[in-house]
C-alpha cells in the first residue's frame, strides 16, 4: 500500500528544511573565506562585496599552519596505527581465547568510556612531569607524548569494536586456516584481519578523527614546535584582531583530510560500525 500523499509531502518538506539546516553554516563558512577581512566584520551579508582568495594565501604566513599540519598528521597518524595494530591483538585474543579475567578486562575496557576526558587531564600531566624529572624523558610538550595521550581514551573503544566484529566471523575460517599448517598469528594476519577489513577501518577512522580535532590535551600538552592544528587555529584571533575570513579559510582547509578519507572509506566504515555493533 503507497503512503498518503500528505505523508509524501511532509517528508520533502521536512529533509527540504533538514538540509538547509546543515548546508547553511557551510555556506557561511565558504563564504567568509572568500570575503575581504571588512565585508566579514562589518554587518553580515550573504553575498560578498568582492570574491578574493587572498585568505586562502595568508593563513600560512599569519600563523605557521605548514608545522601544525605536519604535527597534526604525525599525532594522529602515529595514534591511529598504534591504536589499530593494538586493538588488532588485543581484540583477537579476547574473541579467540578463554583466560582468567577476560570478563574484567572487557569490562574495564568498556568502562573508561564512561569518564569525561577532563578527569585524565591533570594524572597525566603529573605522570608526564614526573617521569620527565626523573629519567629525562619528556613527554610533556613532545608529539610521543601527545600520541600515548590519545591512545589512552581512543584503544578501549578500538579494542571493545574489534571484539564485536572479530566474533562475527566464524571460527571455522581460524580452524581451517590452523588445519591448512597456519599457526595463531597466519590465521589472525591471513583469515580474520582480511575478512575484519570493514571493521579494522571504522575504527582507524575514529582513532584519526578523534586524535586530528581534539582540543583539551592538545592545549594542555604541547607547546609552540608541537602544537596541532585544533589549538593553532587560535592564533588568528590576536590581541588586536580577528582573522575571520582566514579562520573560516583555514577551517575548511583542516577539513579537507578528514572528509576526503570519510568520503572514501565511508562504505568500510558503516558495515564495520553496524557489524561490530550488533552480534
Amino acid at each position: 500500500m503507497a503512503p498518503p500523499r500528505s505523508f509524501l509531502w511532509s517528508r520533502r518538506i521536512f529533509l527540504t528544511l533538514l538540509t538547509g539546516f546543515v548546508l547553511l553554516p557551510v555556506y557561511v563558512m565558504v563564504s567568509s573565506s572568500l570575503k575581504p577581512l571588512a565585508d566579514v566584520t562589518d554587518k553580515f551579508r550573504w553575498l560578498p562585496s568582492r570574491l578574493t582568495i587572498r585568505p586562502y594565501i595568508d593563513i600560512w604566513s599569519t600563523v605557521p599552519l605548514a608545522r601544525y599540519f605536519v604535527n597534526s598528521l604525525i599525532v594522529a597518524g602515529s595514534a591511529t596505527i598504534c591504536s589499530v595494530v593494538i586493538a588488532v591483538f588485543a581484540a583477537y585474543a579476547v574473541s579467540r581465547y578463554d583466560f582468567r579475567g577476560k570478563r574484567v578486562f572487557t569490562v574495564t575496557v568498556l568502562s573508561t568510556q564512561m569518564f569525561p576526558g577532563i578527569l585524565f587531564l591533570l594524572p597525566l600531566f603529573l605522570i608526564y612531569i614526573n617521569i620527565g624529572n626523573a629519567t629525562g624523558i619528556a613527554l610533556f610538550g613532545s608529539r610521543a607524548g601527545l600520541i600515548l595521550t590519545y591512545l589512552t581514551f581512543s584503544l578501549p573503544f578500538s579494542i571493545w569494536m574489534l571484539i564485536g566484529y572479530f566474533d562475527s566471523v566464524p571460527r571455522d575460517l581460524d580452524e581451517a586456516a590452523l588445519v591448512d599448517g597456519c599457526g595463531p598469528l597466519g590465521a589472525l594476519f591471513r583469515v580474520v584481519v582480511p575478512a575484519a577489513v570493514p571493521g579494522i577501518v571504522a575504527v582507524a577512522v575514529y582513532a584519526f578523527m578523534t586524535a586530528w580535532g581534539e582540543v583539551l590535551f592538545a592545549s594542555v600538552m604541547t607547546n609552540d614546535t608541537t602544537r596541532t592544528l585544533a589549538v593553532g587555529l587560535q592564533g588568528y584571533s590576536t590581541l588586536y584582531d580577528v582573522y575571520w575570513n582566514q579562520i573560516m579559510a583555514a577551517s575548511l582547509v583542516v577539513s579537507v583530510p578528514v572528509v576526503a578519507g570519510f568520503l572514501l572509506l565511508q562504505r568500510y566504515l558503516v558495515t564495520g560500525l553496524t557489524a561490530g555493533a550488533v552480534k
